[in-house]
C-alpha cells in the first residue's frame, strides 16, 4: 500500500465542470439525467466524461459522509469493485506480452495442485468467466467470512474443491474466483504480490495517484464513506475486508485516474492494439457461439454505437465506464451506495454526449384507443420466439411468451416508436403493403423482425389463498449473495418480497410454498428444513435458480 500522508477533511460542495461555454446546453442535459437519481442529500455519484482524451464534464453529487454532513467532490476516491478486472486482465497481457505466460496455458502450470477433475482450464477460461469454477462470492459460506483477511492461497482454498458448474468452455458465467486464480498466477510469475505489481506497473506509471489497492485499516485521502439502504434508510455498508475482493475487486480510484487509465489503454501504453483486441470485442464457447465478455470488458453498444465496457459493485460502492471507439467517448460513474443503477446513469450521459439521446418515458405522447389498438395481438420473431401486444385501459402493454414472463408497459414517442421504461428498449410499429401487422424490437444491442400472426395470449396464472399462519412461516431475511438481502414481510393477508435496494413488491401464492410476483417476471419456492421450519428459498428467475438461506 502507498504511504498515506495527511487526510484532509472533506469540506465544501465541490462542483467543477470543465465544459466549453458551446457545450451548456449539453451540461444541463447530463445535470438533469444525473440529478434525476441523486440528490443533495443522500449518497451520490462522481462522474466524468471526456472527448478524445479530455475531460468535458466532471462533477460530483450527493454526500461522501451522511455522518459529517460532508458533499462528494470529484476527487474523491471509491471502490470500483469489479472494474479491478480491467486492471487484472491487462497485467495477465502484459505478461503474455513478456513471454512469461500463454493465454491458451494450463492453469496447473501455474498452481500445480489446483484440483481440475481431468479438466483443462487454461487462463482464457479464467478471463471469460468460461471456466465452470465455483465462483467463491456465490457460495453460502462467503458472507460469514467477509470480515476474515485471507491471503490469496487461503481464498483459493474456500472453492477449488467445490463441485464445478459446467466443463470449460461451455458456458459463460460470471465468475470471481477465476479472478482470484489470475491474481494469484501474477503472483506466481512475478515473485511479488499482486497489489505491488499493479502499484508499480501501472499507477506509478501513469501517475493514477490516487488509486490504491484496497484496504479498510489504512488511511486513504479523499475516501468516499460506502452505504447501503434498507427500506427508506440509509446505513453504512457491511463491512468486508478487502483481502477478499483481491484481483477480482480491491481497487480503489477516482474518476480522474480512471481517465488515466482510459486514455493509457487507447494509447497501447500497457498492452498492444493486438492484445487489446483480445480484451474489448468478447470470445467464444466450445460451441462457436458468441459471447459479449472478453478479457476485463464486455462489448457494448449505445443507442448504435460500438464500445466497451464494464461495471462494479462491492459492498456500499457501484461503479460503471463506457469507452465509445468511434467517437472517442468515455463516461465513468462511482457511487457511494449499494443502491441504485449507476449504469443506466453513464448510458444515458454516454448517448446524450453523442447525440444520441435515449428517449425518456416522460416525453411520451398521448394517443387515442384507436390509434393504439391496430397494433394488439401476437408477433413471430426468430426461434419461434412469441411476443404479445395487449392493450388495457387505454394503454399498450408487451408481454413474451414464457415461464414467468409479466407484462411490461410500453409508452408511444413522437417518432412512432414505443418505448419501455428505461428508454433503451421499443416497438416500431407498421403495416405491410398487403395490411399484416409487423414490428421490429430493438435492445440496445441489435433489432429484430416481428411478424403479426393470430395467437391469443396465455392466461394468467391462477392464485390460492393461504391461510395468514402458514404465510407467517416465511417471514425473514433470506440472504441470495452477500450484502444482498430479501426481505420477507406480511401485511395482513398479503405477503411481500422486497430485495436489497429494490421496492417491495406483492407475491402471490400457486401451492403453499410455491410464491410468483406479477410486477417482475420471478418466481420463489420456500424449502422446510428436517425440522419442519422454514431455513431457506429460492428465487427462479431468468432461467436461474438461486438458493437463499435464511439468516432471520
Amino acid at each position: 500500500m502507498k504511504s498515506l500522508q495527511k487526510i484532509k477533511l472533506l469540506a465544501g460542495l465541490c462542483i467543477i465542470s470543465f465544459i466549453p461555454a458551446q457545450g451548456q446546453n449539453m451540461e444541463k442535459e447530463i445535470d438533469a439525467i444525473v440529478s434525476s437519481m441523486y440528490t443533495v442529500d443522500e449518497p451520490g455519484v462522481s462522474i466524468l466524461v471526456a472527448k478524445d482524451g479530455k475531460s468535458i464534464y466532471r462533477k460530483a453529487f450527493g454526500k461522501a459522509s451522511l455522518e459529517l454532513d460532508v458533499p462528494l467532490k470529484p476527487e474523491n476516491v471509491f471502490e470500483i469493485g469489479s472494474i479491478t478486472k480491467q486492471f487484472t486482465a491487462v497485467a495477465i497481457l502484459m505478461l503474455e506480452e513478456q513471454g512469461k505466460l500463454k493465454i491458451e496455458d494450463d492453469i496447473k502450470k501455474y498452481i500445480p495442485d489446483y484440483p481440475t477433475n481431468g479438466k483443462k482450464i487454461t487462463i482464457h477460461h479464467l478471463l471469460n468467466h468460461t471456466s465452470g469454477i465455483k465462483s467463491y462470492t456465490g457460495m453460502q459460506s462467503f458472507m460469514k467470512s467477509a470480515r476474515i483477511d485471507m491471503t490469496p492461497k487461503e481464498l483459493i482454498d474456500v472453492f477449488k474443491n467445490e463441485p464445478m458448474d459446467f466443463d470449460p468452455g461451455e458456458q459463460f458465467k460470471y465468475n470471481n474466483s477465476g479472478y482470484i486464480l489470475l491474481g494469484y498466477i501474477i503472483e506466481v510469475i512475478t515473485s511479488d504480490t499482486y497489489e505491488n505489481f499493479i502499484e508499480k506497473n501501472i499507477f506509478e506509471k501513469i501517475a493514477m495517484n490516487s488509486s490504491y489497492y484496497g484496504s479498510m485499516s489504512e488511511l486513504v485521502n479523499n475516501r468516499a464513506l460506502g452505504y447501503k439502504k434498507k427500506g427508506d434508510t440509509y446505513l453504512n455498508a457491511d463491512y468486508l475486508s478487502l483481502t477478499l475482493p483481491y484481483a477480482a475487486g480491491s481497487l480503489m480510484s477516482s474518476v480522474d485516474d480512471l481517465l488515466k487509465w482510459q486514455n493509457a489503454i487507447s494509447a497501447n501504453t500497457f498492452i498492444k492494439r493486438t492484445s487489446l483486441e483480445k480484451a474489448i470485442n468478447g470470445s467464444t464457447l466450445n460451441s462457436g457461439e458468441e459471447i459479449n465478455y472478453g478479457y476485463g470488458w464486455r462489448k457494448t453498444n449505445v443507442q448504435g454505437s460500438k464500445g466497451y465496457s464494464h461495471s462494479g459493485g462491492i459492498f456500499g460502492y457501484t461503479t460503471n465506464g463506457i469507452f465509445l471507439e468511434k467517437e472517442n467517448v468515455y463516461v465513468i460513474g462511482l457511487t457511494n451506495c449499494n443502491c441504485k443503477n449507476v449504469r443506466e446513469i453513464t448510458m444515458k450521459v454516454a448517448a446524450t454526449v453523442i447525440g444520441k439521446p435515449i428517449p425518456d418515458k416522460k416525453d411520451a405522447i398521448a394517443l387515442s384507443v384507436d390509434e393504439v389498438k391496430k397494433w394488439v395481438g401476437a408477433y413471430q420473431f426468430e426461434e419461434n420466439v412469441i411476443r404479445h401486444i395487449i392493450l388495457k385501459d387505454g394503454k399498450l402493454f408487451s408481454l413474451k411468451e414464457g415461464k414467468n414472463s409479466r407484462e411490461f408497459e410500453i409508452y408511444p414517442m413522437k417518432d412512432g416508436s414505443y418505448i419501455f421504461d428505461d428508454g433503451t428498449i421499443s416497438y416500431t410499429f407498421s403495416l405491410t403493403d398487403d395490411g399484416k401487422r409487423q414490428t421490429i424490437f430493438k435492445t440496445a444491442q441489435e433489432s429484430f423482425v416481428g411478424k403479426g400472426i393470430d395467437k391469443a395470449p396465455p392466461a394468467e396464472r391462477k392464485t390460492i389463498t393461504v391461510a395468514p399462519k402458514v404465510l407467517k412461516q416465511y417471514v425473514g431475511k433470506y440472504e441470495l449473495q452477500p450484502n444482498f438481502i430479501i426481505d420477507i414481510t406480511l401485511e395482513g393477508n398479503s405477503i411481500y418480497a422486497m430485495a436489497t435496494g429494490q421496492p417491495k413488491f406483492e407475491i402471490f401464492a400457486e401451492s403453499k410454498t410455491l410464491f410468483f410476483l406479477k410486477a417482475v417476471p420471478a418466481e420463489i419456492t420456500f424449502n422446510k428444513s428436517d425440522k419442519g421450519t422454514i431455513d431457506s428459498l429460492i428465487l427462479n428467475q431468468g432461467g436461474r435458480q438461486m438458493p437463499a438461506k435464511r439468516i432471520e
